[in-house]
């Protein structure tokens, strides 16, 4: 039985945008790296708790854009990357600069950017947040400007700057690739996985289940560390959210109290 259309088929074509193929620029480079992921089951509930009750409102890539930087300050391997050559480096900076994948869709399509916050872990959440924010809102040629400049490259000559800036030895690595990247869907009510990077560790999480569990994925680099340093990454950030980032919500929670009733005071 042959089933056939009843129309005839069109199709259409068109050049790929220079946004697509900055992506693609590092995709390709990005198979280059021998990746694994890592997942831990982390219980949330109680950060979910006291998140809800704070203002401004913090998002979950803030907390755990912080929570993991405190992590990669303990632990040099986060904070580290191959470096290809005739005699091949581990190179390690002495501060964490994540990368944060932003999509942005003020063009003819969706646009993906990539913010670059260094040290998060000496940054409050509400800092973060801002700059989170800023990113989302503020112009792009503002935000992201050496990015569109490196879009508008042809491929091959933008494809060589990239390979250079992902094998450098110089500090200036960390700011133009970053240390390590966040990428997340959760806030659309999905998860990503396998999602492609260039940097050393990448760090994704689900959204949370009524229960408050969240399922979070370290995806590493082979050839800078092993599945056990990703396994103490994980458990270290599992003891960091339930500490450190608690204590500072609670806190936010107490000010913002304080703000809410200093200002009823004032109009009384």
């Amino acid at each position: 039985m042959h089933l056939r259309p009843s129309e005839r088929i069109s199709i259409g074509q068109r050049p790929l945008s220079q946004s697509r193929g900055f992506v693609t620029d590092l995709v390709s480079l990005a198979q280059t790296f021998p990746l694994f992921p890592v997942d831990i089951e982390l219980q949330l509930s109680e950060v979910a708790k006291y998140r809800s009750e704070v203002a401004p409102r913090i998002g979950w890539s803030a907390i755990f854009l912080k929570a993991y930087g405190h992590v990669a300050s303990l632990l040099p391997e986060l904070r580290s990357w191959f470096s290809r050559g005739f005699r091949p480096r581990l190179i390690t900076a002495s501060q964490s600069v994540a990368s944060l994948a932003v999509n942005r869709n003020d063009y003819d399509g969706d646009h993906l950017f990539f913010a670059k916050i260094p040290s998060p872990n000496l940054l409050s959440l509400i800092d973060i947040q801002k700059y989170i924010d800023y990113c989302n809102q503020a112009a792009p040629e503002e935000v992201f400007k050496r990015q569109l400049q490196l879009e508008n490259l042809p491929s091959l000559l933008r494809r060589l700057i990239l390979w250079q800036n992902i094998n450098s030895r110089s500090s200036k690595r960390c700011t133009r690739v970053g240390t390590f990247s966040l990428s997340t869907l959760a806030g659309m009510g999905v998860s990503n996985h396998g999602h492609p990077t260039i940097c050393t560790t990448s760090l994704s999480f689900t959204p949370l289940d009524p229960d408050g569990w969240c399922r979070v994925t370290l995806i590493s680099d082979h050839r800078v560390l092993d599945g056990v340093t990703a396994a103490k990454a994980l458990s270290l950030l599992k003891h960091t959210l339930s500490t450190s980032i608690v204590d500072e919500l609670r806190n936010l929670k107490c000010r913002s109290g304080c703000l809410q009733n200093d200002s009823h005071e004032d109009a009384a």
